[in-house]
């Protein structure tokens, strides 16, 4: 019982912390870019994923340890009855989530704060984030693999490629001066997309237990957030191309008039 009186606890700090930043995720993206609101209310979210994935890290731990006393209205479920199922998904899966998420945020973070020293970004937490990361990755598939979950394996696919692009703009030697704001695009609106897949996976447990395993209800928030990378990143590259090509004119008129 004391188990499930802790799950029960970080559940309510999970939604408590989680539930604004499923709203603010959204408010970044309208206002104005760079402008005080979307300053104040990125960080709003920021703060509210890392907070929420902490306590979803201490669910997944709790249901890893003890799966059926954390679940008790599973234990007669026709699917979800087996301890191990509820191990895997609700508790391995829920921590590599919780990671990404955690990943995602502090990355875009760091982005937006380093973007004058981009070479700020190869600090050892943010480093460190990445082989945990990868790390949980390795172990979702495998987890996966050993329980006869495809979806586990394929969206583990995520977090190596999460791990691939982050490390390729922290090492890059010549970054261009756009490069942090489209890698705090991608981190932002991939933090989004780990937490909308989580809510959708995991917010009709108590309902349809049998909800977490929907390749459908992974895929939306996946197939939106990618669509939104690419709008928004797409929307940047022109704007900071046209503003080059405004620069160049000017240069080569004063070259020929030489």
């Amino acid at each position: 019982m004391a188990l499930y009186h802790a799950f029960e606890v970080l559940i309510a700090i999970h939604i408590t912390l989680g539930a604004p930043g499923l709203l603010c995720f959204w408010l970044p993206l309208i206002v104005k870019k760079g402008a005080a609101q979307h300053r104040f209310w990125g960080r709003i979210f920021v703060v509210s994923m890392l907070g929420a994935a902490i306590a979803a890290m201490g669910m997944a731990t709790l249901s890893v340890i003890a799966p059926m006393p954390t679940h008790p209205h599973l234990i007669e479920h026709p699917e979800f009855s087996d301890p191990e199922l509820v191990r895997v998904v609700f508790g391995w899966m829920m921590l590599y989530l919780a990671i990404l998420t955690i990943n995602l945020a502090w990355y875009a973070w760091s982005c937006s704060r380093n973007k004058r020293d981009m070479a700020s970004n190869r600090r050892p937490l943010n480093v460190a984030l990445q082989v945990i990361l990868t790390v949980a990755a390795v172990n979702c598939a495998y987890q996966g693999y050993m329980i006869g979950l495809p979806l586990l394996m394929g969206f583990s696919i995520v977090g190596f490629a999460t791990v691939a692009t982050n490390i390729h703009f922290m090492y890059r030697r010549n970054p261009r001066p756009i490069d942090w704001l489209l890698e705090h695009i991608k981190a932002i609106i991939g933090t989004g997309i780990s937490v909308y897949t989580a809510f959708f996976a995991f917010g009709a447990v108590r309902i349809m237990p049998e909800a977490a395993l929907s390749p459908a209800l992974w895929s939306v928030p996946l197939i939106t957030g990618l669509l939104l990378i690419l709008y928004h990143q797409r929307k940047v590259l022109v704007a900071y191309d046209r503003r080059r090509a405004t620069a160049v004119r000017p240069a080569k008129a004063a070259v020929g008039a030489k």
